[in-house]
Parts: structure tokens; C-alpha cells; sequence
């Protein structure tokens, strides 16, 4: 008995250790930005369709390049507080590496070897191509530093064990696109939609683990905050034209002379900045969506 006893304690613990490998930390390839040349007025336009200020800058802020941080994200799972991420090099990122960036954008990694929890929306970020994310961190070390602290997050137990965020990689974090594109309009669409702007992030509904429900792609879903709902935006509920989609990207004005407001007030100030053929990308990619 204790022989066999034995057995099963030592075949679990192998299955634990093979676990805990699998779903460790992920960093990128050190070589792999080496042959890349940085941009900083493209990473600019990188930033801008991101969105990365309309999260990290502070709430209410008028400065939205001082990335210091501090909008509070209520969610089922506790309330996660934007850090700062501005140049400073104590309180901010710039101490970083551009591979520390790289892994933390791309594969959800602290440079403390730590999981970032998914309210940073690297399960999107994943896509963005490696010349985008040396553009974009050549651009975030032009802005200015602030030496605001980032407040720690307000996420109880069990939802507060990061080790177990590996797993949620593994089985919410799929590399593959949601949708086909075979014209260069819809993957730019694409690109934009399901990389850059995270559009699913919000407009997808997730499952009990706070995955993204990928068969319901964009069909609206609660407000993580518990007030309201966040819209399905498919061509037969949304119900818009290409000029339509395209124009409230620009101005806010929706087809009934309705504006946007909330969080969608930021992202139209981001969208309003990209190219018309970009905002025309978006709308041909939410069109040829399946209804």
C-alpha cells in the first residue's frame, strides 16, 4: 500500500511540475527585434489605434499622453487598477527593455517573470506584428515621465493567484484570427478590429472564467462594471451602412444623431486620428462579419 501510495504521489507531482511548465511565464526571443529598425512617428499611429491612453492615462485627465495611471476596471473577478506606464524608470516603464515590453505586450509577462492579469489586453496584443511593437516602444519613451505610483489591485482570493493565469493562457489565448480575410481591406479590418483596438475585448461576452465566447464574436455582452451593456456590433443587430460605421468613427454621431459616450467616447478620438481608409477597414470588417 505504501509502495503504491508512493507511486501516486510521485505521478502527481510530475503532473503537477509538467503543468507549471507549460503554463509558465512566456517571454519573447531576444534575437527576434534585432534586424528592426524603430519608428517612433509610426508607433505614434500604433498608439493611438491601441488605445493605450484611453486606459492609462489618468481618470478624467486632460494630459492624455501622462500615462500615470490609476482608472479603476470593475469586473466579476475584483476591481483592476490601471498602473502607470509612463517613461519614468521608477514609477512607470521606462527602466524596461524593449524585450521586457515585447513580453509583456505580446505573452501577458511581467519583467518580473510574473502573468499579467488579462484586463490588459494582451490576448489581442498577441497579434501585433514585431515591427509594430518596436514602433510603439520607440514612440512610449518620447512621452513624458510621472513619478505617480501604481495602486495594487483590488482582486481577492482565488482570482488573485497569478501562477493559475497560466492555464487561462493556455486556454484563452488562441493565436489564430476570428474571422478570414481574403482582401487587403478586410485585413487591414481585421488587424485593427481583433489586434490594435481590441474591439472584443468589450464587445465579445465572456464565460464564467472571463474568457472571450469567440462563437459569439462581437455580439455584445454585460458591462463588466454590472450597470448597462456594451453593444452587439454585427452587421444584422448594428444595422449600419460602411459611411455609417466609418462616420461615427470619426465624429461620435451614430445614423439617429445619437453621440458617443463613456469608455467609446475615448475610442472615437483614437479612431477619429487613424486614416479614412483604416476607419473604412473597420466598417468592411464589421459588415462581412457573419450575422
Amino acid at each position: 500500500m505504501k509502495s503504491l501510495a508512493l507511486k501516486g504521489l510521485t505521478a502527481l507531482a510530475i503532473v503537477g511540475a509538467a503543468g507549471l511548465y507549460i503554463t509558465r511565464p512566456q517571454t519573447v526571443d531576444t534575437d527576434t527585434f534585432a534586424a528592426l529598425t524603430p519608428d517612433p512617428a509610426h508607433g505614434a499611429q500604433v498608439f493611438t489605434a491601441s488605445g493605450c491612453a484611453s486606459c492609462h492615462m489618468a481618470e478624467g485627465s486632460k494630459t492624455p499622453l501622462i500615462l500615470s495611471g490609476g482608472q479603476r476596471l470593475a469586473s466579476p473577478f475584483g476591481t483592476f487598477v490601471v498602473p502607470n506606464i509612463s517613461s519614468d524608470p521608477e514609477a512607470g516603464i521606462g527602466g524596461w527593455t524593449l524585450d521586457q515590453f515585447a513580453s509583456a505586450v505580446t505573452k501577458g509577462t511581467s519583467p518580473e517573470g510574473q502573468h499579467y492579469f488579462p484586463a490588459f489586453p494582451y490576448a489581442a496584443y498577441q497579434k501585433m506584428t514585431d515591427q509594430d511593437v518596436v514602433d510603439l516602444w520607440a514612440y512610449m519613451q518620447t512621452l513624458p515621465a510621472d513619478q505617480t505610483p501604481s495602486q495594487p489591485h483590488e482582486v481577492g482570493f482565488p482570482f488573485n493567484i497569478r501562477t493559475a493565469l497560466g492555464g487561462w493562457k493556455l486556454l484563452f489565448t488562441p493565436k489564430d484570427w476570428v474571422m478570414p480575410a481574403d482582401t487587403p481591406q478586410l485585413e487591414r479590418g481585421r488587424y485593427l478590429v481583433e489586434a490594435q483596438a481590441h474591439c472584443g475585448e468589450c464587445h465579445t461576452p465572456r464565460n464564467t472564467l472571463g474568457g472571450l465566447q469567440h462563437d459569439a464574436w462581437l455580439s455584445g455582452a454585460p458591462d463588466p462594471s454590472g450597470r448597462g451593456k456594451v453593444p452587439d456590433i454585427t452587421p444584422a443587430t448594428l444595422g449600419w451602412s460602411m459611411g455609417d460605421i466609418a462616420y461615427y468613427l470619426e465624429s461620435g454621431f451614430t445614423p439617429d444623431y445619437d453621440s458617443a459616450g463613456g469608455h467609446m467616447a475615448h475610442v472615437v478620438e483614437n479612431m477619429a486620428q487613424l486614416s479614412a481608409s483604416d476607419r473604412e477597414a473597420i466598417a468592411a470588417y464589421l459588415l462581412a462579419l457573419p450575422n
